[in-house]
């Protein structure tokens, strides 16, 4: 299981979404009826963020285990890849609220959410062509 590198990409996937409860992708004022309040931008900050993390995060964790069903795991890392795009759209529309501030170091766990689901990917279609390959040979 563990010696395929695509379940070390989910991995890092299920263990970056974890961390992104805890660590903000952006940090600045938030506008709250005109008020400007510090805050700073994570996993945590709306509901709809929360439940698409640990959906994606989730996604990642369980597509670790179906290593006997290649096309279901490749289906299930498209479906993990996309939500990661719609999680950072998101993101990218909260800022939206802020009045000013920047981004965050911690942010880069979201990008390399995107870059693990798709090299895990990128991994499980190279073992669905190689043991087509060897099907072949039989």
């Amino acid at each position: 299981m563990l010696q395929r590198i695509q379940s070390v990409w989910l991995l890092l996937v299920a263990i970056f979404a974890a961390v992104t409860f805890r660590f903000p992708f952006y940090i600045g004022d938030y506008l709250l009826d005109e008020i400007p309040s510090s805050i700073d931008l994570n996993a945590r900050t709306t509901i709809w963020l929360s439940i698409l993390t640990v959906i994606t995060g989730a996604l990642a964790f369980v597509t670790i285990f179906l290593f006997d069903n290649r096309k279901l795991q490749l289906k299930l890392c498209y479906a993990g890849l996309f939500l990661t795009v719609l999680l950072l759209v998101m993101y990218f529309i909260e800022i939206n609220n802020f009045a000013n501030g920047s981004m965050a170091l911690w942010c880069i766990f979201h990008f390399a959410m995107l870059g693990s689901f798709i090299l895990a990917a990128r991994g499980i279609w190279k073992d669905q062509k190689l043991i087509k390959s060897m099907d072949r040979l039989r």
